[in-house]
Parts: C-alpha cells; sequence; structure tokens
C-alpha cells in the first residue's frame, strides 16, 4: 500500500501522487484571471467544468507525459482505477457579463485508490444533490468540497452538505480566509489542521469522522 500525497495550487486545482501514479483536478488554464499557476505531468486529468479556472488541460502535459483527460459524466476504468462522473449543474460568476451567474455543467467525480474512497465535488453551487448523485458519494473517505461562495457553494450549504454525506476527512477548495475561517466555525473545526501537503495512507482514516484538513496554496 503506497502513500498518496496531496498538494493544493489554489481554485480547484489539486494533485494527487501516488508512487509514479499522477492524478490531477480542475487546472487552472492560462486564460484564467486567477493568476495561479503551476505546470506539471499528469497520467489521469479531471476537469468537472468547462471554464478557464478549472479546464486548463494544457498545464498537465510534460514530455510524454500526457494525461487521459476526463470532462463529464461517465464510467471510466483507466490504470486500474474505477471511475464514476455524475452529472450536476453549476452558476459560477462570469466576469465577461459583469460578474453575474452563467450555468455551467459540471461533473462530480467519485473513485477509490487503494481502497480510499473518494469524491471530487467540483464547482458545485447546489447542495440539493440528486439521489443518484447522493448514492454514488455513500459516506466517502475524503470529500473535496468548495466553501468559498461566489457562484458556487457557500458556506453554510457546503457545511449543511458536508454533515449529510458523512465523509471520515473534508477538504475544502476554492476558498479565501473569511470564508475558510467561516466554514471551520460551521463545521466545530476551528483548530482543524493546516499541512503543506496531505499525506496519508488507509489506516489515517480509521476512527475519523468530519475531520476538515485545511491545504496551504503551494
Amino acid at each position: 500500500m503506497q502513500l498518496m500525497i496531496i498538494t493544493y495550487f489554489g481554485k480547484q486545482f489539486f494533485k494527487i501522487q501516488q508512487g509514479e501514479m499522477i492524478l490531477a483536478f480542475n487546472p487552472v488554464s492560462k486564460s484564467s484571471k486567477t493568476g495561479i499557476f503551476a505546470h506539471f505531468g499528469a497520467d489521469i486529468a479531471f476537469i468537472t467544468t468547462n471554464h478557464p479556472d478549472y479546464n486548463g488541460l494544457e498545464q498537465l502535459s510534460h514530455g510524454e507525459r500526457v494525461p487521459f483527460a476526463i470532462t463529464g459524466p461517465g464510467d471510466y476504468e483507466i490504470k486500474e482505477i474505477f471511475i464514476k462522473g455524475v452529472l450536476s449543474n453549476t452558476l459560477i460568476a462570469d466576469p465577461a457579463k459583469d460578474g453575474v451567474n452563467k450555468k455551467y455543467i459540471n461533473t462530480i467525480y467519485l473513485f477509490s485508490l487503494d481502497n480510499i474512497n473518494i469524491a471530487f465535488l467540483g464547482a458545485l453551487s447546489d447542495s440539493e444533490l440528486s439521489k443518484e448523485s447522493r448514492e454514488a458519494i455513500n459516506s466517502p473517505d475524503i470529500l473535496f468540497i468548495p466553501v468559498g461562495g461566489k457562484g458556487l457553494l457557500d458556506v453554510k450549504s457546503a457545511a449543511k452538505l458536508t454533515a449529510s454525506l458523512e465523509p471520515k476527512m473534508i477538504i475544502p477548495m476554492d476558498y479565501d480566509d473569511s470564508s475558510l475561517k467561516t466554514f471551520l466555525k460551521e463545521t466545530g473545526e476551528e483548530k482543524a489542521e493546516v499541512v503543506e501537503k496531505l499525506t496519508l495512507k488507509q489506516k489515517d482514516l480509521e476512527g475519523k469522522e468530519g475531520e476538515v484538513i485545511v491545504l496551504k496554496i503551494t
């Protein structure tokens, strides 16, 4: 059983590395206004939403390493990893439309690495999930959830949804200092651990119930 190492670059841009294998989530594109930049080779790329803050596939090729890109709902098997993508709609503030929310398609991704079940909610804006989504998520070991509002889940909605999904570990994303602080208060996790990188294996999750881990932006 290999260690899982999770690195956070900002917005919803994460890297999960296990041995030689690298998974990447919602890379920020060069055309994004966020100023976030990270470039590395990945084996599998998960894109939940076709928006510049989340669809920067060009950032994930390096040398001969070009990722298999998953960009929407469906069932996939890549490198012996079974992945399920479940559809949800989302509203994102669009700068080109003077900040007015524009509807995008969002995909929730669910998969397992070394018997660690992971749910990545992506750019989710509605805490009322479909029955299919809830059944597929099914009490994950690790839940990645947006908490910053601005068209996505706000703090209260995120905290309520988190409680209903009963994850062992929660990783907030797409936050600023204010929304993160409020989310930690709402979840009773004001003393949540803050780490540069999260390194864990399955036994590290034993006995945990709704523990929040805050990843610093690299």
